[in-house]
């Protein structure tokens, strides 16, 4: 029988029993209900009373039965209904008032079951045809149903008190098993199987710190107000089940106590006091992009970085939050192999996780999936027992148990620190995300799956969607949104968000370049009419002559500018002259932009606020408005421009003889580019004419300034080789550039940025004026100057990279920058392939290595801490690009005050490190947004060009994978051995600090062998860059080690 909502009647059975599996089976029913119409999910078995773990000492229930579970999921099954039908027939028998309950002789039955008897029981529940009357059992034998009263009746008594209570069935159905991270990173629903239940019983610890993983509804909290739709200050309904008209207008009863997923943050007071005794620790948050669930901070000894497991352990934080976390017990900590010899982006992909007396399990690592594109889910529960409970479980598996953390390890492995987050000092990240809508059936909210699956999965109001989007979903599936955070609640692993904007197709440049900038937080925005008040009025400007009276006048000195060609903000200016005695005076000439910033007022505080310009493959975002960075503070030529300028006497060896700082006016006479410099350095002898070269000012034949080129280019490497032998390092790594169509600004071709002798002139000279800025605010404004430091490299890491390199034969001194310089520039082979090492080598290097960063030197009392480690230097800063770096302004600032042309800086010593700090954060961003601007175009290319074919070079081996630099393009690209085509099977072995991966491939034919191919570090592989399915992807194809290379392919 059947009733008006679909569920199963049974009541026609006895009136005791009709009436308890009526109850319960409607309950589970809408549990089932519940599970279809929540986002994503495939139906999930309730079990809110999990049983505690078995002690040797303590009685607990008999365990679940998967019949159980089958029956839940099966009950609507036409088969199911004959056969309760026909146990209520055979059941149907006059009871008396001292008869035993049917329940208890279904028990007590169970008790003389055999073994055997009770296994085909549960193999007799495998498919939804089993349900069927012929599979009633004897009254001597355990039926299914039996299985399912005896279940019924361990629930009774708590369903009968919630009712009491007040609970309403509502409530209890909106019950679920939340989620944690997916492989992947995002926050998924997931049924749990019985499999999957066993392995948590298995891997269930008891810790008196733990939290319980929260059963709650998705989408609960308050919704904040935002800027998209006017229903921005509605709340989230309850997305517990379906809405039901009988509920509506129901005075309900306290809602269901639920436990969070995440802990509560500490109090500020708690925080500050456990800071200050040593038993919290502050750092930024960085989330591995290739293994979502690993986070890391930096450890306050410089030693290896703290791991965060998940996100329970990260609680609500982000990528470059700065939190405060707390040190997980010892016995939680992660052993670690050798994570020196390749850690991709983070120190995790090689490390050996313990667990303590525990087995590990096994967990398969998956490529990550394309933008919009959901995996397949893992159980929720499981990943929320891993998170809270198991936090150092691994990726590999081992099969053995690991003896205990505190003792010595075998191979040198050590312990990581494992920690969890207890407090968001500042959220770094913007909170805005750029994603895919997806319309849920039956929800009042729709899910935003975001591009980078760092961030969790977001609930957005259908009213903050477009009109159409809930009848015409589908013509959205392609579209890319940005939408912001909102709200996290606590007790929910969705967050709740506003969409901001539809961004446009994904796979198209300007919508996917749009949703980077914005994800990040760069200010698109126009300047507003309050900043371009600012700026002069009067146009065509010209230098006042007041102003004039007050500088050094240049204008008649042989002055030119050396940028790349496609530059307009030109920001910094040389000269050149012989004097008498055969020495020279050389200039650097820097735009005088804090001339036109007034401090503090609305061009200062925008420009404050953007810190950087954000250069792209296409387009920039500048700091300042246009009028100023490509017009009056631009150092064009031919035109008279205000200057802060340093001049030394030197001699040709390099050594300064006298320094001069000032104000002053120039007139740049040829915008020379890289390639024209360089032309004028490889061609000592030629005679340029004027058609070779840009518009020269008719004061300065093209001969003075050629000579001037050249010595300058002179000075620069005797000033290089000075600053090698002092110990300076360079940690070169070549990159991508692209040419565009001028119309479509798409990319018609790809090259290898060259860095060339005219480069290195430059960076000589504007290395050279910094440092002299450096010591002169410094020593006139101690704790005021705003410097760049650079601190020194991790000594752990150090020291495992020099056993690695030990372990490959290479040899490397990583005592000093200068002797690690050394070393690197030392060949590595002499044939084709020295460079590739060479940069496979320095990628290797660069890991250990930590950012430089703006600072106080009040804030800093060490002056040892004031040293730059790559330079080699004790003072360094920014001085010479105040165009494009609101830092350098800071420096002008402090400069011009200490030569009396200027008046006081107006900040104290904390907001100079605020500014400092700010300054930080932005160009870590800046920085970000170029790499995934080049990334995007190159993906664009390989999708128009390709498919790409290269020789690579392995710079690092995992367990499962390997990352290779593709030589042509110098990109760097993952390939996981389970997605190799034609691949039999693959083994990885372990030799000291080393890893090594052997492939062995598919025989093609009967009378050959499979062909084994050892992947290790700097090993050549032939590869094939090809797009993927998803926007803007591609992937690299590793190629079979016998087949012939062929010509790359190029538009």
């Amino acid at each position: 029988m059947t009733s008006e909502e679909g569920n199963v009647s049974v009541s026609f059975l006895p009136c005791a029993t009709a009436k308890l599996l009526n109850v319960h089976l409607h309950a589970a029913i809408r549990d089932t209900i519940f599970e279809d119409c929540h986002m994503d999910s495939p139906r999930q078995v309730k079990n809110l009373n999990r049983e505690p773990k078995r002690t040797p000492n303590r009685p607990s229930n008999p365990p679940q039965k998967d019949a159980y579970a089958r029956l839940l999921s099966q009950h609507s099954s036409s088969k199911f209904t004959q056969y309760l039908e026909q146990y209520a027939k055979d059941t149907a028998f006059p009871r008396e008032a001292n008869w035993p309950s049917p329940l208890v002789k279904a028990q007590s039955d169970r008790q003389n079951i055999p073994q055997k008897q009770r296994d085909q029981v549960h193999n007799d529940f495998s498919d939804s045809s089993d349900f069927s009357p012929s599979s009633i059992k004897s009254k001597g034998e355990e039926s299914s149903l039996s299985l399912y009263m005896e279940k019924l009746s361990t629930r009774t008594a708590q369903q009968d008190f919630e009712r009491k209570q007040g609970v309403s069935d509502r409530q209890r159905c909106g019950q679920r098993r939340d989620t944690a991270t997916s492989q992947d990173g995002d926050v998924e629903s997931a049924g749990t199987s019985g499999q999957e239940q066993e392995k948590m019983k298995k891997s269930k610890k008891k810790k008196a710190h733990s939290r319980q993983p929260e059963e709650d509804r998705s989408g609960e909290g308050p919704f904040q107000s935002g800027v998209y739709t006017p229903m921005s200050r509605q709340k989230f309904p309850s997305a517990s089940c379906a809405n039901s008209p009988a509920d509506k207008g129901k005075t309900r009863g306290p809602r269901a106590s639920k436990r969070p997923v995440f802990e509560p943050y500490m109090t500020l007071e708690e925080v500050s006091h456990g800071l200050k005794r040593g038993e919290l620790i502050q750092g930024k948050l960085r989330i591995n992009p290739k293994k979502y669930h690993e986070g890391f901070i930096p450890s306050p000894d410089d030693g290896r970085d703290i791991f965060l497991d998940g996100i329970v352990a990260r609680n609500r934080a982000l990528n470059d939050d700065i939190v405060v976390v707390r040190i997980l017990p010892r016995e939680q900590w992660k052993v670690v192999r050798s994570d020196t010899e390749y850690e991709g982006t983070s120190e995790s992909d090689t490390q050996k996780e313990s667990m303590g007396p525990t087995v590990q399990k096994k967990t398969t690592e998956r490529t990550p999936r394309p933008a919009g594109i959901e995996d397949d889910q893992c159980s929720d529960q499981d990943e929320l027992i891993r998170q809270l409970q198991n936090p150092t479980l691994t990726d590999t598996e081992i099969g053995e148990h690991l003896e205990d953390p505190s003792t010595p390890r075998p191979n040198g492995e050590i312990l990581q620190k494992t920690a969890k987050v207890v407090y968001i000092v500042e959220k770094k990240h913007s909170r805005a995300v750029t994603g895919f809508l997806k319309f849920l059936t039956d929800k009042p909210f729709a899910m935003l799956s975001p591009v980078d699956h760092r961030v969790p999965r977001i609930n957005v109001l259908l009213d903050d969607c477009p009109e159409d989007f809930r009848y015409r979903s589908a013509d959205y599936t392609n579209t890319l949104f940005i939408c912001r955070i909102t709200n996290w609640p606590a007790d929910s692993n969705f967050a709740e968000g506003q969409l901001a904007k539809m961004l446009g197709q994904a796979g198209e440049i300007e919508p996917e370049t749009e949703g980077i900038l914005l994800e990040y937080g760069v200010d698109l925005s126009e300047f507003s009419d309050e900043v371009l008040n600012c700026l002069p009025k009067n146009l065509p400007w010209t230098i006042p002559a007041e102003e004039m009276s007050k500088r050094r006048d240049l204008r008649k000195e042989c002055i030119f500018t050396i940028d790349p060609s496609t530059a307009r903000d030109l920001d910094d200016a040389l000269s050149c002259k012989q004097l008498p005695d055969g020495n020279f005076e050389v200039g650097v000439h820097i735009a005088d932009v804090s001339y036109f910033l007034e401090e503090d007022n609305a061009l200062d505080l925008i420009a404050s606020h953007r810190a950087t310009s954000v250069y792209m493959v296409q387009k920039v975002i500048p700091m300042l408005p246009r009028l100023l960075c490509e017009e009056l503070c631009s150092l064009n030529p031919r035109t008279d421009r205000l200057t802060f300028s340093v001049i030394w006497t030197i001699t040709p060896e390099g050594k300064i003889l006298s320094e001069w700082f000032g104000r002053s006016v120039i007139c740049s006479c040829v915008k020379l580019s890289y390639d024209h410099a360089q032309s004028m350095i490889e061609a000592p002898e030629k005679m340029f004419t004027a058609e070779e070269l840009p518009l020269v000012h008719h004061l300065h034949p093209i001969d003075e300034i050629h000579e001037a080129v050249l010595n300058l280019h002179f000075i620069a490497k005797n000033l290089r080789a000075q600053r090698v032998t002092g110990g300076a390092l360079r940690l070169e790594q070549l990159k991508l550039s692209f040419t565009l169509d001028k119309e479509t600004m798409m990319p018609q071709g790809c090259y290898i940025y060259q860095y060339r002798d005219s480069n290195k002139l430059v960076e000589e000279f504007m290395l050279l004026a910094n440092i002299a800025t450096a010591h002169h605010i410094h020593k006139r404004f101690p704790q005021l100057a705003l410097l760049r430091r650079h601190p020194p490299p991790k000594a752990k890491m150090m020291d495992e990279l020099q056993e690695l390199c030990d372990q490959l034969g290479i040899n490397m001194d990583l005592s000093s920058a200068g002797a690690l310089n050394k070393s690197l520039n030392t060949s590595l082979g002499d044939d084709n392939y020295t460079a590739a090492r060479k940069e496979v080598l320095t990628h290797m290097c660069s890991r250990p290595m930590q950012m430089a960063l703006y600072f106080c030197t009040g804030v800093h009392k060490d002056v040892q801490l004031f040293k730059h480690y790559a330079l080699n230097v004790p003072l360094y800063t920014h001085f010479t690009s105040p165009i494009r770096r609101y830092a350098d302004i800071v420096v002008h600032r402090l400069l011009a005050s200490s030569l009396g042309c200027g008046p006081s800086l107006g900040l104290s010593t904390e907001e100079v490190e605020k500014r400092a700090s700010h300054c930080n954060d932005r160009k870590t961003v800046s920085k970000r947004v170029q790499d995934l601007s080049s990334e995007l175009f190159f993906g664009v290319f390989v999708k128009d060009c390709g498919p790409l074919e290269s020789e690579a070079m392995v710079m690092g081996v995992l367990d499962q994978s390997f990352d290779v630099l593709v030589l042509s393009y110098r990109v760097q690209k993952r390939i996981y051995c389970k997605s190799v085509v034609g691949l039999d099977s693959f083994r990885h072995r372990k030799v000291g600090k080393t890893s090594e991966l052997t492939l062995v491939w598919t025989a093609k034919d009967r009378e050959t062998t499979p062909v084994e191919q050892v992947i290790s570090i700097f090993t050549l592989v032939e590869v094939q860059l090809k797009a993927d399915g998803a926007p803007m992807k591609y992937s690299a194809v590793l190629k079979r080690p016998e087949e012939n290379k062929s010509d790359n392919k190029m538009c």
